[in-house]
């Protein structure tokens, strides 16, 4: 039994993978050798192949634990009543991780690893799950599913320029500016212009770094723009007279409110091909009418 008070040992498992991250972290590549790691946390190689079977498990339980602290506060979190604003600091706060931890961020992205982490396909539900409520509140012009697929392949994509070659993207309104251009893609165009006025969210959002560790605490380098009168309806809504009420973004509004209540007096086949026309509405591009 411990004194009081005494710290509890650390277990062989969780010792190896803690220096395992560290020296990731300090790594001038990112990469780390097994052996590097066995003498850091003073065990031999056996004891790190009888935990994690060889390096690219070890690596992997690296990477399971760098999701999981990027996940740490969104778990969390309680939503917002403006699904928008949710998104943006979600993309904020996603940008402030890769900085801050860019050998982490670049394991936990890189092709090598074969398998996605359950925590990796948990932040890709979280970010769809906002987005169905932004089309709950016809904001947004195409299925959630879709949009959720081009926000992380967009803030993915900035995120690895930025940590893997600083010397060129080094533009610090780089994330904000691509943050904007995928959402001006995905919402009405209500939302977008609420937004640059400032009765939607805030603009002013960059890439600075103001967590510490792991996302989530709010927004870093942010600032708000000047309030303006409201033009969103009070449903959440934006308002008329844009020409935003489209045929695709009807349809993914209506297409997650199927989803998030029971089909009326319709059977499950009925309630999915119906769903499945609707999302095929809400994504029709010019290319694929």
């Amino acid at each position: 039994m411990n004194p009081a008070g005494a710290a509890a040992p650390v277990g062989t498992r969780d010792r190896i993978l803690q220096v395992a991250a560290d020296l990731v972290a300090r790594s001038p590549d990112g990469d780390v050798s097994t052996r590097a790691v066995c003498e850091a946390a003073g065990v031999g190689a056996p004891a790190l192949y009888r935990h994690f079977g060889d390096k690219e498990g070890l690596l992997s339980a690296v990477v399971d634990q760098g999701f999981d602290r990027y996940l740490a506060t969104k778990r969390d979190r309680t939503p917002g009543t403006d699904p928008v604003r949710d998104l943006r600091e979600g993309w904020d706060t996603h940008t402030d991780f890769a900085l801050r931890n860019p050998n982490l961020y670049r394991l936990m992205n890189s092709p090598a690893m074969r398998t996605p982490p359950a925590a990796a396909l948990e932040s890709h539900r979280i970010l769809t799950g906002d987005l169905r409520r932004a089309a709950e509140q016809g904001k947004l012009r195409l299925a959630p599913e879709l949009a959720a697929q081009m926000i992380m392949s967009a803030n993915v994509g900035v995120c690895l320029m930025l940590v893997s070659r600083p010397a060129t993207f080094d533009d610090r309104t780089l994330s904000r500016r691509v943050r904007d251009a995928v959402h001006t893609a995905v919402f009405v165009p209500g939302v977008m212009a609420d937004t640059a006025t400032g009765t939607g969210t805030d603009t002013g959002t960059g890439t600075g770094t103001g967590e510490a560790g792991a996302p989530g605490g709010g927004r870093s380098g942010s600032g708000s723009a000047a309030p303006a009168p409201a033009t969103a309806s009070a449903a959440g809504a934006p308002a008329a007279g844009r020409g935003e009420a489209t045929v695709p973004a009807t349809a993914a509004r209506l297409g997650a409110l199927l989803r998030g209540t029971a089909g009326p007096g319709l059977t499950g086949a009925e309630s999915a091909l119906l769903a499945e026309w609707l999302d095929r509405l809400a994504d029709a591009t010019p290319d694929r009418p």
